[in-house]
């Protein structure tokens, strides 16, 4: 089958698609009703736990209390006869490897009775520790690859859940994965950790103005997930979408994003029906999933929730992922999670809504009506300022991959460099702080439309500032720069340990100036942030992050910005990076030097799978499309040259050069990718930026220009025009 009849193929099944047989049946079950209902929740552990267990697993839970483990033999039995009514005949230890994806072995229930029947096991041992087989999994040099022990530890704060499947379901425990050592082999447990810190830290911070009253801070999280879909025919017909995630080669469609008709607008009916069983497989796991919508580029949609406490809100990411993926095969469907699967149009990133709170006060970043006035607010603001002035390379380090390289920068995400937007109001008070001089600001205001039938709006404090990595939006932080195919755990466990190093050195400050007196509270805070103005505000920017003014403006600001992973990385170990997750117990020197190994590894493991698949695909696929067409004009030119006509040759010596050229660019590439010889993971990378990846650019530069003059019934793969406009 040559490759246009391979793309005829996938157009007509995009085109003659038919909805599934039996569409979801919202008047028998309403989301409300299924909201939460496949959840070991606390609703279902009060009502099947002794109250004193009960009640101690909330106080761990809820209040940080180490957990008292006789607890786990009556949640055991309560678990598993919840799970048992479900039609569960597995359980398995969820966890969170550092391949950054979603890790699970299933073990039955049913065990034999000796008498020639079975009975369903499962108590406290099961419950509290799993032991899959480590060995495979990436570790960075933490244990050698023939020490297979690793552990997975229940993890009490958030609850178990029932995974369902045509054929069954199972039990699903959420749980942290160590080594034999102790050391953290995962995204959770660090996480969990860095919580713990930021919750001792910001008790702390609050107990100077009062506020403190024994409830327990936590970092919350709020993730906006991005994706593209496209028809899974177009998907199968591309081997770079299918083997790296992106294509590797695609000319520009004569309409992408230019008209900004996608983003908002009315979701395509075979779109929509995806969400709404994306939704809904969501509520029964107790993900609240709030927002949908079109994002700017064709075939590029949203799916966002509420707030919720880190550690859940990370879990529940990783849920979203794997039901977009998965779900979208039932639609005949590939959900994309690349952070650029398309180049010359938006890229999809993972926009990490974050802030702390306490069940009492809510947002600890909310500044109320006279911000100028709330001098906790200020002053945890500028604790935050100072964090990320102070540790930015570390913010981008825990963000850098091979995908978001591509995105970075780019007119859809925020420049590589690490600066704040406060927005008018909030950089006016600042301002006014370090020039010591604090007036206030104007009241806000309300927005008239100018039409009679309109109500009139009451305005915001200021703008939003979309090209900033690290935005105010209201009463959090926007932290812009992850990726969306990336956890967020990372990102938070950078902010929450980077917070607390912040809040304890304001703390420390304001306890030097105030000697215990709390009349000089306020004059103190101002000192502390007029400190803090001066030598770490050069972070903030309000403007234009992509301007290439901004690249030099923050060069004089001196602003790192660190382009590449190969940047990026190295900075995990940066002496005061080490000092500070060592200083508060999240990760150690060596585990962090294995993140840092395993991350170059996984970058020039994709860029080597990517420069394969690109040599391969411009050999066998294109190469001979090419030649085929170069062929056909040679014919051409030959025939009308037997007729006595002189043929013009302008288009055949166009292919002719463009095939040499491409030829040069593949034994150019493939030499590159002869080297194997490096003195370690850190110089490959440098190597793989530097070298293959230009040289994966130039093979591409060239297929692309040949997509746009070989006869399209030869060309081979579904071009972008197919991809992204074909729904």
């Amino acid at each position: 089958m040559s490759g246009y009849q391979t793309r005829q193929n996938a157009i007509n099944a995009v085109t003659n698609y038919k909805p599934i047989d039996k569409p979801l049946n919202f008047a028998e079950t309403s989301p409300a009703e299924i909201y939460g209902s496949n959840v070991f929740s606390d609703k279902v552990m009060k009502n099947m736990l002794p109250k004193d267990v009960y009640k101690s697993l909330m106080a761990t839970k809820k209040s940080g209390e180490a957990i008292d483990s006789s607890i786990a033999g009556p949640v055991a039995a309560a678990m598993k006869e919840w799970a048992l009514a479900k039609g569960a005949t597995h359980y398995t230890h969820v966890f969170y490897p550092l391949t950054g994806l979603t890790a699970e072995k299933h073990d039955g229930f049913l065990a034999p009775d000796g008498e020639g029947g079975a009975i369903a096991e499962f108590d406290a041992k099961l419950l509290i520790q799993g032991e899959p087989d480590a060995s495979s999994f990436p570790s960075g040099g933490l244990r050698a690859t023939f020490e297979a022990r690793g552990y997975t530890a229940w993890d009490v704060t958030n609850p178990a859940y029932i995974l369902e499947n045509p054929n069954g379901t199972f039990l699903c425990i959420p749980t942290a994965f160590i080594s034999w050592k102790g050391h953290a082999l995962d995204k959770k447990t660090p996480l969990l950790r860095a919580n713990q810190a930021i919750n001792k830290s910001a008790t702390r911070f609050l107990g100077l103005f009062g506020t403190d009253n024994g409830e327990m801070v936590v970092s919350n999280a709020g993730p906006e997930q991005e994706y593209f879909l496209l028809d899974r025919n177009f998907y199968f017909a591309r081997p770079d979408l299918m083997v790296c995630g992106r294509t590797l080669f695609g000319a520009k469609p004569a309409k992408g994003q230019e008209l900004d008709d996608h983003y908002f607008g009315a979701i395509p009916r075979r779109v929509l029906a995806y969400m709404l069983e994306v939704e809904r497989e969501l509520y029964k796991l107790g993900v609240p999933v709030k927002t949908r919508h079109n994002e700017v580029a064709p075939g590029q949609f949203e799916i966002a929730p509420i707030f919720e406490q880190a550690n859940l809100a990370t879990d529940h990411n990783q849920m979203v992922m794997t039901i977009l993926k998965s779900v979208a095969k039932k639609y005949g469907m590939a959900c994309l999670l690349h952070e650029k699967p398309f180049a010359n149009i938006n890229g999809s990133g993972k926009h990490l809504n974050y802030s702390l709170s306490t069940p009492s006060q809510g947002s600890l970043y909310s500044p109320g009506d006279t911000p100028h006035e709330n001098m906790q607010f200020l002053t945890l603001t500028a604790a935050t300022i100072r964090a990320v002035e102070k540790y930015g390379k570390l913010l981008r380090a825990v963000v850098a991959s091979a995908g978001n390289d591509h995105r970075l920068g780019a007119n859809e995400a925020p420049p590589a460099i690490l600066s704040i937007f406060l927005g008018g109001e909030l950089a006016e008070i600042f301002n006014q702080i370090e020039l010591g001089d604090l007036k206030g600001t104007k009241a806000k205001g309300m927005l008239r439309v100018g039409v009679d039938t309109l109500p009139p709006l009451p305005m915001d404090s200021g703008d939003r500032n979309r090209t900033s990595p690290f935005a105010f939006t209201g009463n959090r932080f926007e932290f812009r720069a992850v990726g969306s195919n990336q956890s967020i755990a990372g990102a938070q466990v950078a902010l929450n340990t980077m917070l607390s190093e912040s809040l304890d050195y304001v703390c420390d400050e304001i306890e030097k100036l105030t000697k215990g007196k709390k009349a000089k509270l306020n004059e103190a805070c101002q000192k502390v942030i007029q400190g803090i103005m001066k030598k770490h505000g050069h972070v903030i920017f309000n403007g234009d992050g992509y301007a290439d003014a901004w690249q030099k403006e923050a060069k004089k600001r001196g602003l790192p910005n660190l382009k590449t992973t190969a940047d990026a990385l190295p900075v995990l170990m940066d002496k005061d990076v080490i000092e500070m997750f060592e200083k508060y117990s999240v990760l150690s020197k060596d585990e962090l030097h294995s993140r840092c190994e395993i991350y170059h590894e996984q970058y020039n493991q994709i860029i080597l799978t990517e420069s394969l698949m690109c040599a391969k695909v411009a050999k066998t696929i294109i190469l001979p499309a090419a030649i085929r067409y170069q062929g056909e004009l040679a014919d051409t030119a030959a025939s009308i040259k037997a007729a006595g006509i002189e043929p013009r040759t302008t288009l055949l010596q166009d292919i002719t050069d463009k095939l040499r050229d491409l030829q040069e660019s593949i034994v150019a590439l493939e030499k590159l990718m002869e080297k194997d010889n490096f003195k370690s993971v850190e110089a490959e990378a440098v190597y793989k930026t530097k070298k293959v990846l230009p040289a994966m650019l130039a093979v591409r530069e060239i297929v692309d220009a040949l997509e746009g003059v070989v006869a399209d019934d030869l060309w081979p793969l579904p071009s972008y025009q197919e991809m992204l406009f074909i729904k």
